[in-house]
């Protein structure tokens, strides 16, 4: 091998032209430094002319990188005149039956296709049987808890309030706060206009109380609390940590989907209640700015303009709307598939039907609710 030439090619300019390629055109040759882009660069240079003959027949060793260096400059064709020792034909012929690899296309399947529809079909039905099936679980759970309160998950529950309902006070209060605010000054500039300016107490107490407290604490809720506990729940599948606790005889309902729907049914009337109060103040000090009204006659005026139903509504919707925040999250937590495209498709499609469910839940609230908390 140390005695072997070192591969060379050289155009003779004569009618019509060759192209000689000399030495040894094999790989511990042509790993030399530098040696194998030159070889490509003059390659490339020499086959612009595709009527001169390539005179291959004074190689002294040629193995199938060598020759798929040629093969790649002739332009996966054979030129027309091409001499060859007979020993290299073979490899040629090899690299040519291999031919051009071609992926097959991928079947494009419209979305008004037959299979498309009956896969999203059974996908919709998949859902629902499964949902059904995790709420009639939880009914028997909740229940085997009342019978049995002294096994139950009290430290799993207590934890949950802590993540769930504690730690959410911040973003809860600044966007309550915020949003009061924005409510106030454009409600102000419209009823001052007509000389409505006392109406705001009612403008601000009915939609905040009755609607956007417990809407917006939901929201966030879902976006925060929501995907933490599908996370929570994929990654568990994702480590194994579900299979094993169904190996050592922990129930997934009892143990980790119960605690979690119990904790945030608790938690959210309680947030709403907060939301409304941080809302409202936005919303008070806002009308003492923008129209002069003072905190006092807003207090003094806020429960003859909110009928106590109201309130009763805004709890009921808190405890509907954290029931259902958590049974989404972990319908789709357990649903996920042990890989990690899975958990971010799965948390994010949690978050948004969580969103989607709470904003029909409380469309049926409005539907169903429509005479009550109105003097």
């Amino acid at each position: 091998m140390p005695n072997q030439q070192a591969p060379s090619l050289q155009v003779i300019e004569q009618t019509p032209s060759r192209v000689v390629a000399t030495g040894s055109w094999q790989i511990h040759v042509l790993a030399r430094r530098q040696l194998m882009s030159e070889l490509v660069n003059k390659l490339r240079s020499a086959a612009r002319n595709p009527a001169q003959v390539w005179d291959l027949s004074d190689i002294e060793g040629l193995d199938h990188i060598g020759a798929q260096l040629f093969w790649n400059a002739w332009g996966r064709k054979r030129p027309d005149t091409l001499l060859l020792a007979p020993i290299h034909e073979e490899i040629f012929a090899r690299i040519e039956q291999a031919g051009t690899l071609v992926l097959p296309a991928t079947p494009r399947e419209h979305w008004y296709s037959v299979a498309v529809i009956r896969r999203g079909v059974r996908n919709i039905v998949g859902h629902g049987l499964s949902f059904i099936g995790l709420i009639g679980q939880l009914v028997l759970d909740i229940g085997t808890f009342i019978a049995h309160p002294l096994r139950g998950p009290w430290k799993e529950i207590s934890s949950n309030i802590f993540h769930i309902g504690y730690q959410a006070l911040g973003i809860t209060a600044l966007v309550g706060f915020l949003i009061g605010v924005v409510l106030s000054y454009l409600s102000a500039q419209q009823l001052h206009s007509f000389g409505g300016d006392v109406y705001l107490v009612n403008i601000l107490g009915m939609s905040v109380i009755r609607e956007l407290g417990p809407l917006l604490a939901a929201i966030l809720v879902a976006g925060r609390s929501g995907s933490a506990i599908t996370a929570q729940l994929g990654v568990m599948r994702v480590t194994e940590e579900l299979d094993a606790m169904l190996v050592m005889g922990m129930p997934h309902g009892f143990r980790l989907i119960m605690p979690r729907v119990l904790a945030l049914a608790l938690c959210m009337p309680l947030l709403v209640v907060w939301t409304d109060a941080v809302a409202l103040a936005g919303g008070m000090a806002a009308a003492q700015l923008e129209l002069g009204l003072s905190a006092h006659y807003f207090l003094q005026e806020l429960p003859n303009a909110v009928p106590p139903a109201n309130y009763w509504i805004g709890i009921g919707k808190g405890v509907v709307f954290g029931s259902l925040i958590a049974l989404v999250a972990c319908h789709f937590g357990l649903r996920i598939k042990p890989n990690t495209e899975s958990l971010g498709q799965g948390t994010t499609l949690s978050v948004v039907t969580a969103i989607t469910v709470v904003i029909v839940a409380d469309a049926v609230f409005a539907i169903l609710f429509k005479g009550v908390g109105f003097y």
